[in-house]
């Protein structure tokens, strides 16, 4: 079970996150736009026992993931040719309850670091979601937010 971490945002409003805020190195790569491209990299990285815990694909074909073992997933993908970046970003779970993201958000504004891009999932009816947050620095920023 997650540990609970309260804080308070700007307006005073207390908020949990449900796990620290972790750094966690995202893999990046570009696919085509083509049926299959994308089940052949989920495919190849479970042939590796490489687990994806979360991903992101934009229309440009822009793959990001975090995964179980960046290390060996992003060996993985080079072994076949891809070309994989790797950045940090920060991870952290939320309430899956409306409004639960807000005062987080509000820490990072305040901090004043500026969010390149995030992504999210959570299943329904789960009690928490998993967020993904691409910033320029991530440890300054973890840190600088509080979260």
């Amino acid at each position: 079970m997650p540990q609970r971490f309260g804080n308070r945002s700007p307006a005073g409003f207390l908020f949990l996150i449900l796990s620290p805020a972790m750094i966690r190195t995202e893999l990046s790569l570009r696919l085509p736009n083509s049926p299959g491209a994308l089940a052949g990299v989920c495919r190849l990285l479970a042939d590796e026992r490489v687990n994806i815990v979360a991903m992101m694909l934009e229309s440009n074909g822009q793959l990001r993931m975090i995964v179980d073992n960046h290390v060996h997933g992003a060996a993985t993908l080079r072994d076949r040719h891809h070309q994989v970046t790797v950045r940090d970003v920060i991870v952290t779970s939320v309430p899956n309850t409306p409004g639960a993201l807000a005062p987080a958000l509000g820490l990072v504004a305040d901090a004043n670091i500026n969010i390149e891009y995030a992504y999210s999932g959570a299943p329904e009816a789960g009690p928490v979601a998993l967020v993904v947050f691409g910033v320029e620095d991530a440890a300054r920023a973890s840190a600088a937010a509080g979260i």
